[in-house]
């Protein structure tokens, strides 16, 4: 990956919505190699792929938590736990953790009394739970902008 494929992800990062022409303009090729590039770093999995940023509260999830979760530690356990997530539409990102706690959930619903159902009914039945602590989002600080794409590599 050279600097001009660096440049592409830059951004594409920051406007995944630009044409090819503009998208060349901006890292100085004509648009021939620039969608060739891109097409390059998107089979070799560089680029995972394209997506609107919306307004959690516009559709009706502008309410969010972060969820520490303490599961029990066997393969077995974890692996049930982790498949049982995937039906969860209201855990938004998920992450396994080295250390305590386990895993890390994101969650984004209406409102609070949404939360305490989905608490209640779903993250404390899930496969091997243990514990289950919840942190409401107060103020989102810094949003996610994409990755850092350093300038070499």
């Amino acid at each position: 990956m050279d600097a001009i494929d660096r440049n592409i992800l830059r951004e594409l990062q920051q406007d995944g919505r630009l044409t090819n022409q503009e998208l060349a303009q901006r890292v100085g090729l004509t648009p021939s190699p620039c969608l060739r590039r891109v097409r390059q770093l998107e089979q070799e999995g560089v680029i995972r792929g394209y997506r609107a940023v919306l307004d959690p509260a516009a559709v009706g999830r502008g309410f969010e938590v972060l969820v520490s979760v303490e599961v029990q530690r066997d393969r077995a356990t974890v692996e049930a736990f982790e498949t049982a997530l995937q039906e969860l539409p209201d855990v938004v990102e998920a992450y396994r953790l080295f250390g305590s706690p386990g895993c890390l959930l994101r969650i984004a619903v209406a409102d609070i009394d949404t939360y305490e159902r989905l608490w209640i009914e779903r993250i404390t039945a899930l496969p091997g739970v243990t514990e289950v602590n919840s942190q409401i989002v107060m103020k989102h600080i810094k949003e996610p902008t994409g990755l850092p794409v350093a300038t070499r590599p």
